[in-house]
């Protein structure tokens, strides 16, 4: 007979450096009463911004602090999430390293490649993981598209992979004001929807190519809504080359409807995903079939599960949230954004 489980682990204590990113309206409905969470404090110094959310988030106020300093010597959460600006990043892993203190931000890592690797230095000096989270890692059909590929090598080599990212565009979705602020700001988001969303496609590319660089990036962007988004794109697509593969990376402000899927052609069959859990497969001699991938396994079905694993050493980071990857991916948006704008390949090498 096998032994009885043991006692469930303490709620991970956990700060929240920022409200102005849109997730973080998501991410409090959805932990604040987890029991595998403590929310022991906020640091929101924008104050009608916070105010708005012990209104509309029932934060409690005692755990709300007008800095993230503040906060941190407070509460003395075990990690922290990041919901600032992009551009906020560093600062955000600059005080939790100063700390010793875990952290996990939304993507993209940096808005270019000297905050990234000021970040990497940051982390490194205080010997803290450094992780980021994107909606698409902890997609079953991500994950079933990657072993069909790297693990099971159903596919044959891997030739190509097109990655779409999008939507009708951040003021035509309606986000948050201060979400729009920044996110149309192109100091403190990197650019528009290059930066916005062809940053999963670029995390999802590295992942699938062991973490090498790609040998050029090219991409083109476009203003379809300048009088909506004057001041960055809101179309892109990046072109990455590898030198057995190739990428097409499509990040969009203009799509009908949301789209967050993957294509995967190898030398003898293809992957395509389809939403959270769908899967179109098709190998050599065989027809196309509909699958379901199956569902991910604990602590890798969940960011904050995720999180929790690497705050208490029982795994360590890698893949799509680690910090190796998204350098890269930084790597790749900062390329495209020069190519971009100067019409030119830009090797990577």
């Amino acid at each position: 007979m096998s032994g009885a489980a043991g006692p469930p682990a303490p709620p991970l204590r956990l700060g929240m450096a920022g409200l102005v990113h849109g997730h973080a309206a998501g991410f409090l409905g959805r932990y604040r009463n987890s029991k595998e969470v403590d929310l022991v404090g906020v640091a929101e110094p924008d104050r009608g911004v916070a105010a708005r959310y012990v209104k509309d988030s029932r934060i409690d106020p005692d755990r709300l602090h007008p800095s993230l300093e503040a906060m941190l010597d407070r509460a003395k959460p075990e990690a922290v999430v990041a919901f600032t600006s992009t551009a906020g990043h560093l600062g955000v892993v600059e005080a939790c390293a100063a700390r010793k203190i875990p952290v996990m931000m939304e993507k993209p890592l940096a808005v270019g490649v000297e905050q990234a690797r000021a970040i990497e230095r940051a982390a490194a000096g205080a010997g803290i993981p450094v992780l980021v989270n994107y909606e698409t890692t902890w997609y079953p059909s991500n994950r079933a598209a990657y072993a069909l590929a790297k693990e099971e090598k159903a596919l044959g080599e891997i030739r190509k992979v097109v990655v779409h990212d999008g939507h009708r565009g951040p003021k035509e979705i309606g986000v948050q004001p201060e979400f729009l602020d920044w996110l149309t700001d192109p100091e403190r988001n990197g650019a528009g929807a290059l930066f916005d969303f062809g940053c999963y496609g670029a995390n999802l590319m590295t992942w699938l190519m062991d973490d090498a660089r790609p040998t050029s990036v090219t991409a083109v962007t476009r203003q379809f809504k300048p009088e909506t988004y004057p001041r960055v794109d809101d179309e892109a697509t990046i072109l990455l080359e590898y030198p057995g593969a190739q990428a097409i990376l499509q990040a969009s402000w203009n799509w009908p409807f949301d789209r967050k899927d993957m294509e995967v052609y190898g030398r003898t069959g293809q992957v395509l995903t389809v939403g959270l859990g769908g899967l179109r497969v098709r190998l050599a001699g065989k027809a196309e079939e509909h699958r379901q991938a199956p569902p991910l396994p604990p602590p890798e079905d969940d960011f904050l599960r995720y999180l929790a694993a690497v705050v208490r050493g029982t795994i360590k980071p890698s893949g799509l949230s680690s910090l190796r990857n998204n350098l890269i991916v930084v790597e790749i948006l900062d390329a495209a954004r020069r190519s971009a704008a100067t019409g030119r390949a830009v090797q990577l090498g």
